[in-house]
């Protein structure tokens, strides 16, 4: 299963946590068919997405997605322009959410 660093989670907190998104938004993280995953913001899961809750962070996977992202970990961080960017790595053994 997908895991988030604390970075991570605070950031997609950061993202959701304005007025024009409703409580339990989240990151919804899809494939596209082409491999490429897709990220967006999305007020609730579709019914068939796996929920990752870490931290009261949400993120929201199609089945694709959490089957790439399985054994991975969520990084993020922001740039010098202030724009979150993401980026996964496997996940690193014998630890938990960063």
């Amino acid at each position: 299963m997908l895991t988030l660093t604390t970075e991570a989670a605070a950031r997609i907190r950061g993202l959701v946590e304005r007025p024009n998104h409703p409580n339990g938004s989240g990151l919804r993280i899809t494939d596209d068919t082409s491999g490429r995953l897709v990220l967006s913001l999305a007020a609730e899961p579709a019914k068939d997405e796996q929920v990752v809750d870490t931290a009261g962070a949400h993120v929201f996977l199609d089945q694709a997605a959490a089957q790439a992202l399985d054994e991975q970990t969520l990084h993020a961080r922001t740039d010098a322009q202030g724009r979150v960017q993401f980026a996964v790595g496997p996940q690193r053994t014998g630890s938990g959410p960063e």
